[in-house]
């Protein structure tokens, strides 16, 4: 059984912009369509905004908008684009769509199409990423273990974000196992995230 485990206390800097809506420009009013499922920021609390909400789209990234309405802030999964009137963005395939053997590298690429819906920055740039194991494991394949943490304790968006870590990685070749664990020790900072992030979030270097 081979093991590979790192650490990113640097990783690469990536272009992490906000990417508009395709038929919407960024806060401009909307009234949704129909009901229209949603989970709350920063509680992490499913809820049915209903039809005729007046919403602002502050920004999509990976696979999600995040809005503003007379209800606070939400996250709104890209499925539910024509809810909102919106023609979704053309999919970019991600790693796991081009056949081959597993590397690590897929990995972290998967995980940075993951985004905080509060910052407009991927969670490996952000340095939410505190390890990343990789090992064979004795049926086959492989088995991922990750260990990440949130920027506050409190923040009840951990569970969407560690689900969906989980199921992108669970797309890629030969992954069999996939186990997140959300900690808070050490505690997270802003001397984590990567350069390009804190020239984007405008952090003194």
């Amino acid at each position: 059984m081979s093991d590979e485990t790192t650490t990113p206390n640097k990783p690469a800097p990536d272009q992490a912009v906000s990417n508009p809506p395709s038929s919407q420009p960024p806060n401009q009013p909307i009234s949704l369509g129909r009901d229209c499922d949603a989970i709350e920021i920063p509680s992490g609390e499913p809820r049915l905004l209903p039809k005729g909400t007046g919403i602002r789209v502050m920004q999509f990234l990976g696979n999600s908008y995040t809005i503003v309405c007379e209800y606070g802030m939400f996250r709104v999964d890209v499925k539910n684009a024509e809810a909102m009137g919106i023609t979704p963005p053309v999919a970019i395939p991600s790693p796991a769509s081009a056949p081959g053997v597993f590397t690590e590298q897929m990995v972290w690429d998967q995980m940075k199409t993951v985004f905080d819906p509060e910052i407009p920055v991927n969670i490996v740039d952000l340095g939410l990423i505190y390890s990343c194991e990789t090992k064979s494991i004795d049926e086959g394949g492989r088995r991922i273990d990750i260990k990440m943490s949130m920027t506050a304790p409190g923040c009840g968006m951990g569970n969407v974000l560690k689900a969906d870590v989980e199921t992108k990685l669970r797309t890629l070749p030969e992954v069999k196992q996939v186990n997140v664990e959300i900690v808070f020790e050490p505690a997270w900072g802003p001397s984590r995230m990567s350069e390009a992030a804190r020239l984007q979030l405008g952090f003194d270097l």
